[in-house]
């Protein structure tokens, strides 16, 4: 199943991201335990609500599906319709009842021991929050207290220790770029900037290679007192980090910005032949679990990077090119579910579903063929590229600096 040539016709890349934010959300989404109220995603289809329930818990990955679902709500803003029929809840709607799944299967608490799955919550939330206020939704005060209460996380892991930097998790024995960089980004969305530009500069004088102009991962603090690097360098860990550089602007701030996006362009992109047999470089993704959500998320900040005046015309393109070829792969190589594929929950809503690649090079019939488990992961960073690809190619979405 492939798509126009991007070249030739114009791509609706809001209608797609709706097409996307439809199949995940019917799909995936259900009641936490049949409760009125409450939203959640399963982890993978096929499987029965229970089983999955039953399955171990990814807080960050329902923190990213808020996330989307932000997305999905800013369009439905600037259009005036919904994402998925008048008889569906909004999409903001949908993130509000998440927010309070991810709570209750929780244990009835947002603190977890891992303070960059809190930092991805905090951030879509804060996003949430700006959505209600827009329009005027319910549940912007549950939002503020869920954020105050994560601030205080973050204050606790955002230590001294090794110069500096925000610990990963409360053993308190990693400081890394997955942790350190959406704290960052946080603080300077709430107005600490000072605090923000701390943690900035520890990762650029800590983590940052300059042979390769990206982040690393982290720190290790051994049982011997001793320090590790680990050196590897991850996709998703630089989007926060561009995001974070943004949202604080000022000239050095800028600088590394433009540079972490040529870096990026230059050292984590693959070749995939899109439609009509043009090759296009690709961002690279990671596979599925937790891999499966890398790619989405460095989207998201080169979404930002694209649409930001006070970068240089170079490095916009650049990071406009990168979203789109990206979102044009997964298009191309999306398939629908075949009739009797049974990747949906029992009893849900019908229509017409897509199923995307794990991989933008390679279409989903290779890396998902019918019958195969899909993962939830997979199928958010899909989404998230599409989203990207939206907020880059319409000018009414474009988000300012805080979304």
């Amino acid at each position: 199943m492939t798509a126009p040539n991007a070249a030739s016709a114009p791509a609706d890349w809001s209608a797609r991201a709706d097409e996307a934010a439809r199949s995940v959300t019917r799909m995936f989404g259900q009641r936490l335990f049949f409760l009125p109220g409450t939203h959640i995603a399963a982890i993978e289809r096929p499987s029965s609500r229970l089983k999955n329930l039953a399955r171990p818990w990814h807080y960050w990955w329902q923190a990213h599906y808020v996330d989307c679902l932000v997305d999905a709500g800013r369009r439905e803003l600037a259009r005036g319709a919904r994402f998925d029929d008048g008889n569906r809840p909004s999409a903001g709607r949908l993130a509000s009842q998440l927010v309070t799944g991810i709570r209750l299967r929780n244990f009835l608490t947002f603190v977890n021991n891992y303070y960059d799955d809190m930092a991805w919550l905090a951030l879509s939330t804060l996003r949430l929050e700006k959505l209600a206020d827009e329009t005027r939704m319910r549940g912007r005060r549950r939002n503020a207290r869920v954020r105050r209460s994560l601030t205080l996380q973050f204050d606790s892991a955002s230590t001294d220790d090794l110069g500096g930097g925000t610990f990963w998790s409360k053993k308190r024995n990693f400081k890394n770029t997955p942790a350190t960089a959406p704290v960052a980004l946080y603080y300077a969305r709430t107005g600490n900037s000072a605090r923000a530009q701390m943690l900035v500069d520890w990762l650029h004088a800590k983590l940052f290679d300059p042979a390769q102009g990206m982040y690393q991962d982290g720190l290790r603090i051994n049982s011997d007192g001793g320090v590790l690097l680990e050196a590897a360098i991850y996709t998703y860990n630089q989007g926060p980090v561009l995001g974070a550089l943004l949202e604080l602007g000022g000239p050095a701030n800028l600088e590394r910005a433009a540079a972490l996006v040529d870096a990026v362009a230059r050292h984590l992109t693959r070749p995939a032949v899109q439609a009509a047999g043009r090759t296009a470089a690709v961002l690279r993704c990671d596979g599925t679990g937790d891999g499966g959500l890398f790619t989405g998320i460095l989207a998201r900040y080169l979404a930002l990077a694209a649409n930001d005046q006070r970068l240089p015309g170079p490095t916009r393109a650049t990071a406009a090119a990168l979203v789109i070829e990206t979102a044009q792969a997964f298009w191309d190589g999306r398939r629908p579910v075949r009739a009797g594929e049974s990747l949906e929950r029992k009893g849900a809503h019908q229509g017409a579903q897509l199923v995307f690649s794990v991989f933008p090079e390679t279409p989903a019939d290779g890396t998902y063929p019918p019958g195969a488990t899909v993962e939830l992961s997979t199928q958010l960073q899909a989404w998230m590229v599409l989203e990207a690809a939206a907020v880059v190619s319409g000018p009414a979405l474009q988000p300012n600096p805080a979304n």
